[in-house]
């Protein structure tokens, strides 16, 4: 041929070369027969001719495979994904498993046209040379199976354009496989993969001798590290084969962020459903912590977003950065077919790409729950965990959740409003739950939940029962929650709840419940240095409520009179918790003397309509006045919150009613009836042996043995011989620390009415070991003052003033003796100085005087307390 014959190339153009080849289609003609392989390959070609027009691709060459040349890479990516996806429903049809290798690349290419005599006899009309050419050539042939192959050259422009391919767009996983070298090109080359969840295999390609993975030569092994490999390997080959390395470094108990559920479906109903579904099903891990969505939301606000932001795969991953979570799960629900596909990828938060997938199809959204259940498995195997533990440890969803998906959607939503502690809303979600599926155990919880936080455990039991016969249809872990709220509410809960507590926590150490409640159990039973161990345990900044930790630890800090550090944590509870000073802030401030403060925090709190949150406010209200000596004032706040309580539940009604009482005798001994009291302790005591009662049991006991004790200092000996021996029989059945120590209060200081004080001092004395109650210290000062050991006494007012901390915040029968406690650490000085000029010491006796008359001087004194401290101080005229 003639060099005027000859085809002139054209200048050379940037195009996207797409090669895709057709797995093993010359056995697939074998299997099918000539006659139905043809028909086959004729809806092949109709499928690729659609495909080239609606990706306005132009066709170069086709065999077996494609080559492909388009403008743009995003739609040669388009036309790719449709082509998987078409060879499926082709294969499909005809129950056979069609799938093809792609390769995508984007270069310079030469073509020229043939001419029309090469093309009559066989030639393309096109020609297509250059470079690009064999690399896409070598991307096609080392892909597996299904798997769509990118250069690095290709896959920017791809993903950055990926959005133009719709929701679609936004589903696709993006996994790099590191660099490669191919025969006969110097340069290594980064490959990457681009899939759809539950098509793409995300797997590396394997090595051939065309391509291999380009391994750092430190990565080579020699021969000698391959011998000792292989004689490892030997040893441990069965734990490899039962638990597979995870490609993320991912341990036990590592955390993962979950992002929010992409729904595809069109079906609203999945959205929360779904999701809620999922966290239920990964949360049944011992091995994976989900974080809490209401964490990732404390966090988002954090990260100055609002708290609706969709937890997509960039803002999931900043958020596990920021937490601490080693991996991020991206769920998705899809309609690929007519069938809802269900899937899930693991993605590493450092570079967002895609660790491991996993995708389950299902008929009809009923499926989806098990679908769920299949996919978070693997997603467990695949970060590491044994596939026994996975089967020991879980329970189908449709079994521990139900099959009524609006009833999930509407306890998720409950759920989200019971994590902001919207209650009322959370209810009512929990309720509907309930209409629509009567067993659902998890939905019979979460009313329980709501009751308990309300503090109405009277109200919270029906729903415990409930549940409780429903036990079977609770996930592991929440059946154990179950067991521990059950032994609160049961008898002797103060033995029985803290092992079901503790047994929470050591199989589910990450679930906070456990820790916080057996960490609440070691506080109210004076163990102050062990809840203070249990709540650093749970102040983790995983936990979404680690205000509550920091919280705790306040109060542990001022029992054991650290105010400073007590402040310090309180502030930073508020902080966590994005809510303003506390009473417990207030109380802090006092018992640090910065009264001015103390009073500011108070006058901001909520005034007293009688709901739960403002009315416990009034314990402060009333104690803060009385440290400072302004009993006017501390007996008309009480007035106001006995008032205020008398409508309440138990818990708060006579707390009150004892404080009220209590002011009353501050300011005039001989104000208060006997009687009054007595029937107040009859009631109390009523409400305890009341088996409806049962769950408030040793709060009322308490409350019980409080008011006996209050009766008692009102010189009233006829209240402990009437109710002691009921009290005690029902206190020493109970188990319960505090109420046992204060039992022995109340018949110590019924042997001192009754002349014995020695005896009283001596039953006290037995009881001190660092646990015991404030009361316990003031009774054994007054045992050892009648028994005439004044230094011994002098001691114990000593102690009682140094543990101002304690008296404000010991948790006692729902602080039912706060207010006498605080007065009596107040007034300490003024009996140290009693003792001292007893013993002769006028010079400390008139300090400690003059110290009490400073800090009372706020106000005139009741005539007895004027009398006391001019006996003191013989030499000044009050």
């Amino acid at each position: 041929m003639n060099d005027a014959h000859r085809p002139h190339p054209e200048a050379p153009q940037l195009r996207t070369l797409l090669l895709t080849d057709l797995c093993d289609s010359t056995t697939l003609v074998e299997r099918l027969g000539d006659g139905p392989a043809a028909e086959l390959f004729r809806e092949h070609d109709r499928l690729v001719l659609q495909l080239q027009q609606q990706w306005r691709g132009r066709l170069i060459d086709r065999s077996d495979g494609l080559l492909l040349l388009f403008e743009r890479p995003i739609d040669g990516l388009g036309f790719a994904l449709d082509y998987e996806r078409g060879l499926r429903e082709i294969g499909r049809e005809r129950k056979q498993t069609l799938l093809a290798r792609a390769g995508l690349h984007v270069g310079e290419v030469l073509t020229w046209r043939n001419s029309d005599e090469a093309v009559k006899v066989g030639a393309k009309p096109l020609e297509v040379e250059g470079l690009a050419k064999p690399m896409a050539g070598r991307l096609m042939a080392m892909a597996r199976p299904g798997q769509i192959l990118l250069s690095a050259v290709a896959e920017p422009l791809a993903h950055r354009a990926a959005r133009e391919l719709g929701e679609r767009g936004q589903q696709l996983l993006w996994k790099s496989y590191g660099r490669w070298r191919f025969k006969g090109v110097p340069d290594p080359q980064e490959i990457y993969e681009v899939g759809e969840p539950g098509i793409a295999p995300l797997r590396a390609p394997p090595n051939s001798p065309k391509a291999w993975r380009d391994v750092p030569l430190w990565r080579r092994p020699a021969a000698l590290a391959a011998e000792v490999a292989v004689l490892a390997a030997i040893g441990v080959g069965v734990w490899f084969v039962t638990k597979p390395q995870p490609a993320i470094a991912f341990n036990e108990r590592d955390w993962v962020v979950v992002g929010d559920l992409r729904n595809l479906t069109g079906q609203s109903v999945l959205d929360d459903s779904l999701e809620q579904a999922f966290r239920i099903s990964l949360e049944q891990s011992r091995y994976v912590n989900v974080l809490s969505d209401l964490k990732a939301r404390d966090t988002l606000a954090r990260m100055q977003r609002k708290s609706d932001t969709f937890l997509d795969r960039s803002v999931a991953s900043e958020i596990a950065l920021r937490d601490g979570a080693r991996a991020v799960i991206l769920p998705t629900v899809a309609e690929v077919g007519g069938r809802v596909r269900v899937s899930a990828e693991v993605v590493d938060p450092h570079t967002q790409t895609t660790v491991y997938a996993e995708s389950v199809d299902g008929v009809g959204a009923g499926s989806a729950l098990s679908s769920i259940d299949q996919v978070t498995a693997s997603l467990r195997n695949k970060l590491g965990e044994a596939l026994k533990s996975i089967d020991n440890d879980s329970a189908p969803l449709p079994q521990v959740t139900t099959k009524n998906l609006d009833a999930l959607r509407s306890y998720a939503l409950g759920t989200k409003a019971y994590a902001k502690r919207q209650f009322p809303e959370a209810l009512q979600y929990f309720q509907r739950a309930l209409e629509l599926d009567p067993n659902f155990a998890l939905a019979h919880m979460g009313v329980m939940r709501v009751y308990v936080s309300n503090a109405d455990n009277a109200a919270a039991q029906p729903s415990l029962k409930r549940a409780l016969a429903l036990r079977e249809h609770l996930p592991a872990r929440d059946a154990l929650y179950l067991d521990a709220w059950a032994a609160e509410f049961g008898p002797q809960p103060s033995r029985r709840a803290a092992p079901k507590w503790k047994l929470l926590a050591g199989l589910y150490p990450d679930y906070y419940a456990g820790q916080s409640r057996l960490a609440w159990f070691d506080f109210t039973s004076g163990r102050y240095d062990a809840a203070l161990r249990g709540a650093q345990a749970f102040a983790a900044p995983q936990n979404a409520l680690r205000d509550i930790a920091m919280e705790l630890k306040g109060r542990v800090y001022l029992a054991q009179e650290r105010p400073a550090q007590a402040l310090e944590s309180f502030k930073q509870a508020e902080t966590a918790g994005q809510y303003p000073p506390t009473r417990r802030h207030a109380a802090a401030l006092a018992t640090l003397r910065r009264y001015p403060e103390a009073e500011k925090v108070l006058a901001a709190l909520p005034a007293n309509d009688r709901s739960l949150g403002a009315l416990v406010n009034e314990f402060e209200r009333i104690s803060i006045p009385l440290d400072q000596g302004r009993l006017g004032e501390a007996q008309r706040s009480a007035d106001r919150a006995a008032a205020a309580a008398r409508e309440a539940n138990p818990l708060l009604r006579y707390p009150f009613a004892i404080a009220d009482y209590w002011t009353d005798l501050l300011r005039d001994p001989k104000s208060v009836a006997p009687a009054k009291i007595a029937a107040l302790a009859d009631a109390i005591l009523a409400d305890a042996a009341n088996p409806a009662g049962e769950a408030d049991r040793d709060d009322l006991l308490v409350m019980a043995l409080a008011a006996v004790r209050l009766g008692q200092r009102n010189g009233d000996r006829a209240i402990g011989e009437r109710l002691l021996p009921r009290l005690s029989t029902m206190t020493e059945a109970s188990g319960h620390a505090g109420a046992i120590k204060l039992l022995s209060v109340v018949k110590a200081e019924q042997l001192r009415l009754s002349g014995k004080p020695a005896e009283a001092a001596a039953l006290l004395s037995r009881e001190v070991d660092g646990s015991e109650p404030f009361q316990l210290r003031v009774a054994l000062r007054d045992a050892l003052r009648d028994a005439g050991k004044a230094e011994e006494a002098l001691k114990q007012d000593r102690w009682l003033a140094a543990h101002r901390g304690l008296a404000y915040i010991e948790p006692l029968g729902g602080q039912a003796l706060q207010a006498m406690s605080v007065a009596d650490a107040s007034l300490a000085p003024l009996d140290a100085a009693e003792r001292l000029a007893g013993l002769g010491r006028p010079d400390e006796a008139r300090r400690e005087a003059e110290a009490f008359r400073r800090a009372w001087a706020s106000e005139t004194l009741p005539p007895y307390l004027v009398r006391r401290l001019e006996a003191t101080l013989p030499a000044s005229k009050q």
